[in-house]
């Protein structure tokens, strides 16, 4: 029931269908845009580029309080995040039809809040800078069948 997100849940028929993974002290996933992901000719819109920062960082918090908890990714209960903020600094244009690299890693855990910096890269290049603070879904939130 808590697998719908646009970005990465793995229910919803029309999302992105990130997958993110532990590198390390940071978490990294890899997309490549589609042909309809475009701003202008040959450049990703500025939309997905902050969808990829939002999902990638939020997902991380989440695997971040699994981790600090010392449990498996899915457990339950289960440990989801949301967006109470998020900043995303673009550097240059992102070039359309190459894999494009999310990397984050936690700034801050203070309670339900974590904050998370990220970057996006395409060919090597860094293309934007991300910050996302992400709170702990309340519980009342969470579906008693999730």
């Amino acid at each position: 029931n808590l697998s719908y997100c646009y970005g990465c849940g793995r229910l919803n028929e029309h999302g992105l269908h990130i997958k993110s993974y532990w590198d390390g002290n940071e978490t990294v996933c890899v997309f490549t845009p589609k042909s309809y992901h475009i701003a202008i000719p040959g450049y990703v819109y500025g939309g997905l580029i902050a969808s990829l920062i939002d999902c990638h960082s939020t997902g991380t918090a989440a695997a971040a309080a699994y981790r600090a908890a010392g449990r498996e990714m899915g457990t339950e209960p289960p440990l989801r995040f949301v967006t109470a903020s998020l900043k995303v600094d673009y550097l240059r244009p992102t070039p359309l039809g190459v894999p494009l690299e999310v990397r984050a890693s936690v700034k801050e855990t203070k309670g339900r809040k974590v904050i998370i910096t990220s970057t996006l890269s395409a060919n090597g290049e860094v293309c934007a800078r991300g910050e996302v603070v992400a709170v702990q879904m309340p519980e009342h939130l969470i579906p008693t069948n999730a």
